[in-house]
């Protein structure tokens, strides 16, 4: 992963953790000293794809409409997954960052954030009306929207295009499980579509995330570097 790549090149100063240059507990401190934001690069990675997705109002809209315009942190997931490091772990630390940034007002115009299902024939968007709760419907604070797809066929594109793996768990007998394997990743994509940054189950840490959005923000002007 390139935050791996950057950590190993220096960018990231290991005198804090005990063991040099490895990551944090998921979702907890680094445990590593960050630089302060807009002080190292963030690539361009590739280009977000596009496609057609449903909001929780069930109408169809594309995928950019979401992924453009605004620093955006995207998360593929789905409503039923029980891995405690899977989907549940982006979901809290997008809560956590939210409440963040909820204090920095000049800031949310220019922010979004994005859960995305990979289960369309179970996650509708009445689904993921419930599973967003509170935060889809919130006007004031930072916006966060909850999409499913209209079919697996409509996901497809956007796993290949986002590089999202994901395989259907079957059990002895080859049927399924109910159950989806697979990485979980959480994009940062730029105003512009272009994916900046892939955080694994490591490094999804709410400051390492919120330094890498103000380090977006101050590229494009909205923070004084």
């Amino acid at each position: 992963m390139l935050r791996l790549l950057l950590l190993c090149s220096g960018l990231y100063l290991a005198a804090a953790s005990p063991a040099a240059g490895e990551p944090g507990e998921p979702g907890k401190s680094p445990g590593f000293e960050l630089p302060p934001a807009g002080t190292y690069p963030l690539e361009h990675i590739m280009p977000a794809p596009d496609g057609m997705v449903l909001d929780t109002d069930d109408e169809p809209k594309p995928l950019a409409q979401f992924t453009t315009g605004k620093v955006t942190v995207l998360s593929f997931m789905y409503t039923s997954c029980s891995d405690a490091w899977g989907c549940p772990l982006a979901y809290e630390v997008m809560e956590g960052l939210k409440k963040s940034l909820d204090r920095e007002a000049a800031l949310l115009p220019h922010l979004r954030f994005v859960s995305l299902s990979f289960d369309p024939e179970h996650d509708t968007p009445e689904t993921m009306r419930l599973y967003g709760g509170s935060h889809r419907a919130d006007k004031d604070g930072l916006p966060w929207y909850f999409l499913t797809t209209p079919s697996p066929m409509a996901l497809r594109p956007l796993l290949n295009g986002f590089g999202q793996d994901l395989s259907i768990v079957v059990d002895e007998d080859g049927k399924s499980t109910g159950s989806l394997s697979h990485v979980l990743k959480v994009f940062l994509i730029d105003r512009n579509a272009s994916v900046r940054e892939i955080y694994s189950t490591s490094f999804l840490v709410p400051q390492v995330l919120l330094n890498d959005i103000k380090t977006l923000l101050i590229e494009q002007g909205v923070i004084p570097n």
